[in-house]
């Protein structure tokens, strides 16, 4: 099967780590006679150096007309003047609406052999396995108004936290359907007992969990989840909430994995949004960022971006037995006592990728 994957490198570790995720897709390709055609384009602080603009016209569409895009990291110092007219997250809110992407699915699993790496005890972490989803279109981050001014002498600042009945429904649905793959329970997050958006969010999720009597529902207050979440964790399985509170809980969970370089991330458009009844167009990057201090040293952990392209195999490609056969590298590798300087060892990133592809 032949596909048309756009490469978004980005700044600070993103090109080190997409090139070796890359490698990995190339081994792929060539053991289950595969074609991935790859164009790589700028977007985030190396866009703005270049072109004035986080994410250029040309570079979205091109994003669009491809099948996926493979992200690594965007951002750093050089562009984080708040007062600049684009940042590099600015390019990466652009390019999630002109994809149409409004779910992150953010993966959160405990390999027993880096448990160790965590800062929770081993027993909090024992059946750790969860799922994460992140409602990407709504919310303070895309609300209206926004922006600053002058009121009564004093100068303020408002962010509106809006969301539409069907933004909640799709993603609940989507939670749902995810769900009865795994261990068939959903904890909504919300601040239902504050906000009116949480009510209507609430509101929904109890619907939609009525139409799925074979999955359990909860609904738990963000600050609960924020709590559980260091005290108890396995007690999650598909965890589904709004775009902020998502934002910051999966950075919170992220610490349970041990390095934020383990894991990975998708965000994905309506299914059938590309060619074939189920696949769905993906944006597919690690959860890290661009890690200036370490940028060009050859040592980033390149396990999130590798697994970021499973997930991109499996949700946008439907090639599950190709996307299982990295996971299976990936948990050897592990295994075997190949590591990164992050996990405690001394790979650098290149010699960290061809233990994995040696695997596969």
């Amino acid at each position: 099967m032949n596909f048309k994957i756009t490469l978004l490198p980005g700044d600070g570790i993103g090109p080190e780590v997409v090139g070796e995720a890359v490698r990995v897709l190339e081994t792929v390709a060539s053991k289950y006679k595969h074609t991935f055609d790859f164009q790589e384009r700028l977007m985030g602080g190396c866009s703005i150096d270049k072109y004035g603009s986080s994410l250029t016209d040309e570079t979205l569409a091109d994003c669009v007309a491809s099948d996926a895009v493979l992200l690594g990291a965007v951002g750093g110092p050089k562009w984080d003047d708040p007062k600049a007219k684009d940042r590099p997250e600015r390019g990466l809110l652009a390019l999630r609406k002109g994809l149409g992407v409004f779910a992150n699915l953010r993966p959160i699993k405990v390999h027993p052999a880096l448990m160790e790496w965590s800062p929770l005890k081993p027993e909090k972490l024992q059946g750790v396995d969860i799922l994460v989803i992140r409602e990407l279109t709504g919310g303070l981050y895309f609300g209206f108004p926004k922006g600053r001014d002058v009121k009564d002498g004093r100068e303020r600042a408002v962010d509106t936290l809006e969301y539409y009945d069907y933004e909640i429904r799709r993603i609940m649905n989507l939670a749902f359907e995810l769900a009865k793959g795994r261990r068939k329970k959903v904890t909504s997050v919300d601040k239902a007992n504050v906000l009116e958006s949480s009510r209507l969010w609430r509101q929904i999720a109890s619907s939609i969990g009525t139409e799925n009597p074979d999955i359990e529902l909860e609904h738990t207050l963000v600050d609960t989840a924020a709590m559980k979440l260091i005290t108890g964790p396995a007690w999650m399985d598909v965890v589904v909430t709004e775009n902020m509170f998502g934002d910051i809980l999966t950075d919170e969970a992220s610490v349970l994995a041990g390095s934020m370089g383990m894991l990975p991330s998708a965000s994905l458009g309506e299914a059938g949004s590309k060619s074939g009844s189920e696949a769905r167009m993906g944006l597919y990057e690690p959860i890290h960022g661009s890690a200036p201090d370490i940028a060009g040293k050859g040592i980033a952990n390149p396990i999130g971006t590798i697994l970021s392209t499973a997930m991109m195999l499996r949700h946008s490609f439907n090639l599950e037995s190709e996307a299982a056969a990295i996971e299976k590298a990936v948990d050897e590798t592990i295994i075997a006592g190949s590591r990164t300087a992050d996990i405690g060892g001394k790979l650098n990133t290149r010699q960290m990728a061809e233990e994995i592809i040696k695997r596969l």
